[in-house]
């Protein structure tokens, strides 16, 4: 049998602005996640701060901080076997210049910093982000 993973998935405000958000979705669905929990929300830049404090000092922090209060975000937690380095796998690189093709960078993001998605990098980087989101009870069983 195997084992579940979970993994936290942000769709950025730059592919929510420009309408990607349900293609990422179905894309996420189409490789085999399982989505149980989803919502949309507009970050204050406190919870940018706090979701990014492992940044603080980084000369992006700022940047970065700005950028993920511009506009609305979709949060999702995902399940899958292997769900950190699968979702890591789609999303693809950071730099969208240096994605493969078929990967959601490649078709929606714009640069290294307008990049289009987030992924936890990590088990433990999982758990703090699923939770800095979603509530046990929120999440699908």
């Amino acid at each position: 049998m195997e084992t579940l993973q979970r993994t936290l998935a942000i769709v950025k405000p730059d592919a929510v602005a420009k309408g990607a958000a349900g293609d990422i979705i179905a894309t996420i669905e189409q490789n085999g996640f399982r989505i149980i929990g989803l919502k949309m929300l507009h970050l204050k830049k406190a919870q940018a701060a706090a979701f990014y404090a492992v940044h603080v000092g980084k000369p992006f922090f700022d940047s970065l901080s700005a950028f993920m209060t511009s506009g609305p975000v979709v949060v999702l937690a995902l399940e899958k076997a292997n769900a950190i380095a699968d979702w890591r796998k789609l999303m693809g690189a950071t730099n969208p210049a240096n994605a493969e093709a078929g990967t959601i960078r490649k078709k929606h993001a714009e640069s290294i910093e307008r990049n289009a998605v987030h992924g936890s990098d990590a088990e433990d980087t999982a758990r703090f982000e699923l939770s800095f989101f979603f509530s046990g009870y929120e999440l699908a069983k």
